[in-house]
């Protein structure tokens, strides 16, 4: 062996001894880093397991099969991924078929446990003289007559339900029917808001909120939060529907009770804030 090969190896045996026997310090900086390093947190088996439900039912749920559930099952399915998250509110969807000419549904409800506050109604009456002065007592916010029309339809005068006196509808259709139709603000016997007893409807409506579908005739409501119980989430569920079939006059074979088409109900879906959407089977 040459000189320059030994002298080689053994440098390469004095660097592996080195390494072997070199002790590592920490300087204070370093082991400043490590203290203040954010400590990893390690989930509990009960957080787990409500991760794993989660996405057991979200998989479930891609794979189709549970496309279609009863309302208790789809109730808890979704309160299943909202396990974390108790302020989640679950969002009731009503797709309506609307005929051709057929008003956009609409009507007024109250759940019996309410989810938020609802917004109080602003309520204009056409009416003159005594029927004037009897709305006024009962509380309606605008009161006048003929006068009213050109503010509404300017957008100078707004409300949240109009009412309006036998004497004066026929009077009123020709100039707002078309402005106030299409929005589902239209006074209308059929809906009780032509009337002459105002002071009586406005008692029953006291108290209680409206709800109105869009132009496509898709209805949306929020019916509880995860917080709440499942049998508060039925009954607010039960209570809403009931609304709204009474306002489309839906019946299984599509017509209401004077012979008239119906406006049909072709999907109820269930969903919540982080979940997906259910098809809901028995509504």
């Amino acid at each position: 062996m040459s000189l320059f090969s030994l002298s080689r190896q053994c440098c390469r045996t004095s660097i592996i001894s080195l390494a072997q026997h070199r002790t590592f310090s920490s300087t204070a900086v370093s082991l400043a880093r490590r203290q203040n390093a954010p400590k990893i947190r390690i989930p509990s088996k009960k957080a787990l397991a409500a991760k794993q439900k989660r996405r057991a039912a979200k998989a479930a749920l891609k794979m189709g099969k549970l496309e279609q559930l009863s309302l208790t099952e789809a109730i808890s399915v979704l309160r299943s991924v909202e396990v974390d998250s108790p302020k989640s509110v679950y969002e009731l969807y009503i797709k309506t078929e609307m005929g051709n000419g057929v008003a956009v549904p609409k009507g007024r409800f109250k759940l019996p446990k309410e989810v938020k506050a609802q917004a109080e109604d602003h309520v204009l009456v056409f009416a003159e003289g005594r029927l004037a002065e009897e709305a006024k007592k009962a509380g309606a916010h605008i009161v006048g007559g003929l006068e009213l029309i050109e503010g509404i339809i300017n957008n100078r005068i707004r409300a949240t339900t109009y009412l309006c006196t036998t004497s004066l509808i026929r009077a009123i259709t020709p100039r707002l029917g078309r402005f106030l139709g299409p929005q589902g603000l239209m006074p209308s016997e059929r809906r009780g808001t032509v009337t002459d007893d105002i002071a009586g409807y406005m008692g029953r409506i006291q108290g209680t909120s409206e709800w109105r579908a869009d132009k496509q005739g898709n209805i949306h409501m929020p019916i509880g939060t995860v917080s709440f119980n499942g049998d508060d989430v039925v009954k607010n569920f039960k209570h809403f529907m009931l609304s709204v079939k009474k306002a489309t006059g839906n019946v299984k074979d599509g017509k209401n009770k004077d012979g008239k088409q119906a406006t049909v109900i072709s999907k109820v879906l269930l969903s919540s804030t982080q979940g997906p959407s259910i098809r809901i089977l028995d509504y």
